[in-house]
């Protein structure tokens, strides 16, 4: 077992460092209690903020500020995707990969046939919106066919 980097106690993070400038990947090995220090240390001075620099907003329903979010990793209230949005948006874009960056949540494991459908129609538009955009025909042609096949059905 490793100890942790900064005390005696048993190690139970493990965080690789890539530094910015390129250079050799390093092992940090903490306990829970020195990695939250480091953690907040490194989320408020670290090179890496340019992409999401922090603002000072926060929320007046539950009074979250972003850095809170990126420490934590949730929001408090369903008005921080308003009060986040600029913040929010390059993380969603890069988590979801549909043409449209938009977080639907999570779905029922058995939903009734009828949503199943409604939802894979609605994939197959956004697919052929970018398949038209991208001029990519025969791609848009199979996908038109598939949508007229779930519509009759």
């Amino acid at each position: 077992m490793l100890k942790c980097k900064y005390c005696t106690k048993i190690a139970k993070m493990h965080i690789t460092e890539i530094p910015s400038g390129g250079g050799e990947y390093y092992d940090i090995h903490l306990c829970p209690e020195c990695a939250d220090t480091y953690l907040l240390k490194t989320s408020q001075f670290s090179e890496s903020r340019d992409p999401m620099e922090e603002s000072d907003a926060h929320c007046s329903t539950c009074g979250m500020t972003f850095l809170e979010f990126r420490n934590t990793g949730r929001l408090g209230c369903p008005h921080d995707y308003q009060v986040f949005r600029e913040e929010l948006l390059p993380l969603l874009e890069s988590i979801h990969v549909a043409a449209i960056p938009r977080h639907v949540g999570k779905k029922p494991r058995r939903l009734p046939n009828i949503v199943n459908k409604r939802n894979q129609l609605d994939r197959l538009k956004r697919e052929l919106q970018v398949a038209v955009s991208d001029e990519a025909y025969e791609t848009a042609a199979k996908l038109r066919d598939q949508i007229r096949a779930i519509e009759t059905e």
